[in-house]
């Protein structure tokens, strides 16, 4: 089953809920089937890292994004900022996502 999200890779969002609410970034990762997604420099976690010369990783502690429930999340319009995202059909027959409160079209 295909599981349909309104946030895709490289998107602009800002996190409205958790620790890092009101940081902006762009989503590095979308995981579609447990509705989580990574944002650049946000839920960034410690990883304990052990050194492996042969595929030149340096040991220690490494910090990372960590994974963000998509609905902590809303996708930021250029013109309006945060905004929910609706569907669209173009007059070619394509279905775009727009910006709830100014009607912009997101896609590029």
């Amino acid at each position: 089953m295909a599981i349909g999200l309104d946030i895709r890779k490289n998107d602009e969002v800002r996190v409205i809920a958790g620790r890092d609410r009101g940081k902006t970034g762009r989503v590095l990762e979308v995981e579609p089937r447990k509705r989580r997604l990574y944002v650049e420099h946000v839920n960034m976690i410690k990883r304990h890292t052990r050194p492996n010369p042969a595929k030149q990783i340096r040991g220690g502690i490494l910090e990372k994004e960590g994974p963000i429930h998509i609905s902590n999340v809303a996708l930021v319009c250029g013109d309006c900022g945060p905004t929910r995202i609706q569907h669209r059909q173009t007059a070619a027959g394509k279905k775009v996502r727009v910006c709830a409160k100014c009607g912009k079209v997101l896609d590029k």
